[in-house]
């Protein structure tokens, strides 16, 4: 639903290079892959610091205390992609359920939801924080389904990222890949049902879906 991107111009700041950004967050979730599975846990923002200064000692840049705060403040602000309040106004408008699944901890997911105006679209917000694994971990979508009290083959996961689909179709949800410029889908992984560019489309496919009961 965020647009990370919108980092970049902190990481050409910091880094002198905007893109490295895509680095640093591959490490993030290297990272925070390898404490669900090794320990000790940590939340995702000290791990997103700790990817950073990762970085910089690899790189050999001297990043200051101030454009540090900056990149980690920013994971608090970063602004929804342009189609995704409408397309979920558009599902809600039809009685759909919806609620988020994040890696962030509790209080940053409100600050998130609430910095990029969607916080009214959700009837409640889940952080991986409740069990202490990371997706694509199974436990965090079955905590979903049990604090919703539902089936967890009622769930579907929405995202832009396959490890996320591919954790949550493995745990026993349904899935849909938002499949947005430059992501693709795992190819040794089983295949979400749906498949769209965009929060639009998803809506149009999943309002189609439920009219054909």
């Amino acid at each position: 639903m965020l647009d990370i991107h919108a980092l970049e111009p902190h990481f050409a700041r910091a880094f002198g290079d905007g893109p490295i950004l895509r680095e640093w967050f591959s490490t993030l979730l290297l990272y925070s892959n390898a404490v669900s599975l090794a320990g000790p846990y940590s939340d995702f923002g000290a791990i997103g610091g700790a990817a950073l200064d990762m970085l910089a000692e690899a790189r050999g840049v001297q990043v200051t205390s101030a454009d540090r705060d900056r990149i980690l403040a920013g994971m608090r602000t970063l602004p929804a992609h342009p189609d995704v309040r409408p397309g979920l106004l558009r599902l809600r408008s039809e009685g759909f359920r919806m609620v988020t699944l994040t890696n962030s901890a509790p209080a940053a997911v409100e600050q998130q939801l609430k910095n990029a105006g969607l916080t009214d679209l959700f009837e409640g917000s889940f952080s991986v924080d409740a069990v202490k694994r990371f997706k694509p971990a199974p436990e965090p979508y079955r905590q979903v389904a049990r604090e919703l009290n539902v089936a967890i083959g009622d769930l579907r996961m929405v995202a832009a990222h396959a490890w996320d689909i591919l954790g949550a179709l493995q745990a026993g949800c349904r899935g849909a890949f938002i499949a947005r410029p430059g992501k693709v889908l795992y190819p040794l992984g089983p295949k979400p049902d749906i498949v769209t560019p965009d929060f639009l489309a998803f809506a149009d496919a999943m309002l189609a879906n439920d009219s054909d009961g």
